[in-house]
C-alpha cells in the first residue's frame, strides 16, 4: 500500500481528483496518509477532513526561520510514514534540505508542457496568462519528479490541451485541469504504486510505455 502525503496551498482540486480516483479504483493500492497546507484557510484542508483524511497546516509564519519550518515539515511527513510526496498546487519552493531528505520520492503537477512556461514565477493562473500572451496553440500539464531546481526534475507524464481562440486565462486553466491535470496525476500515482515508473539515464519512463 503506497502511503502518500499531498501538499497544497489553495482549493485542492487536484487533491480532490486523487481522492476521487482512489475511491473509484483508478488509483489502486494507495492511501492518502496526510494532507499538509501552508495556509490555514486553504479549502483543500476542508476537502481532506470531509474525506476522513488527516489535515494539517504548517505555516512559515508560525516558525522563526526557514530551517525551523523545514524541520517541522520533515518531522511531520516522517511521522506519517509517507512513501511519496505529491505537490498539488503547493506554492512554496522546497528547500534543498527538504528535497535531499526525500530525494526521488517527490512529484509535482505543473500546468504547462515543461520546459515551456515553467520555472521561477510560473505558477497558477500566471502560467495560463503567459500562454495566451505568447499565442501558443497547444499547452497542457506535466507531472515530474522534484529536484533542487524549479520544475527541472525528470518528466514522468504529460498531456496536451488545445488553446482555443476565445480562451481567457480562467477558461484555459479550467480546461487544463479537466483535460490534463486530473487525468495524468492519478495515472502517475497509480503507476508509482505498482512499480511501473522507472529511471534510466536520468529520464523517467512508465514501464508499459518503454
Amino acid at each position: 500500500m503506497l502511503n502518500i502525503a499531498v501538499l497544497v496551498s489553495g482549493g485542492g482540486t487536484n487533491l480532490q481528483a486523487i481522492i476521487d480516483s482512489i475511491a473509484d479504483g483508478r488509483i489502486k493500492d494507495t492511501k492518502i496518509g496526510i494532507v499538509i497546507s501552508n495556509k490555514k484557510d486553504a479549502y483543500a484542508l476542508s476537502r481532506a477532513k470531509e474525506a476522513g483524511i488527516r489535515a494539517v497546516c504548517i505555516s512559515k509564519k508560525d516558525h522563526k526561520s526557514r530551517q525551523d519550518y523545514d524541520k517541522a515539515m520533515i518531522e511531520t511527513i516522517k511521522e506519517a510514514e509517507v512513501d511519496l510526496i505529491v505537490l498539488a498546487g503547493f506554492l512554496i519552493v522546497l528547500s534543498e534540505d527538504f528535497v535531499r531528505e526525500f530525494g526521488g520520492r517527490i512529484i509535482n503537477i505543473h500546468p504547462s508542457l515543461i520546459p515551456s512556461f515553467c520555472g521561477d514565477g510560473y505558477y497558477g493562473l500566471k502560467v495560463h496568462e503567459k500562454v495566451i500572451e505568447r499565442g501558443v496553440k497547444v499547452t497542457g500539464a506535466t507531472v515530474h519528479f522534484v529536484d533542487k531546481g524549479t520544475d527541472t526534475g525528470p518528466i514522468i507524464m504529460q498531456k496536451a490541451v488545445e488553446v482555443k481562440n476565445d480562451d481567457c486565462p480562467e477558461s484555459l486553466q479550467r480546461r487544463v485541469m479537466e483535460e490534463a491535470e486530473w487525468i495524468i496525476l492519478p495515472k502517475t500515482i497509480d503507476a508509482i504504486a505498482h512499480g511501473r515508473v522507472i529511471m534510466k539515464d536520468g529520464r523517467a519512463y512508465i514501464s508499459d510505455e518503454v
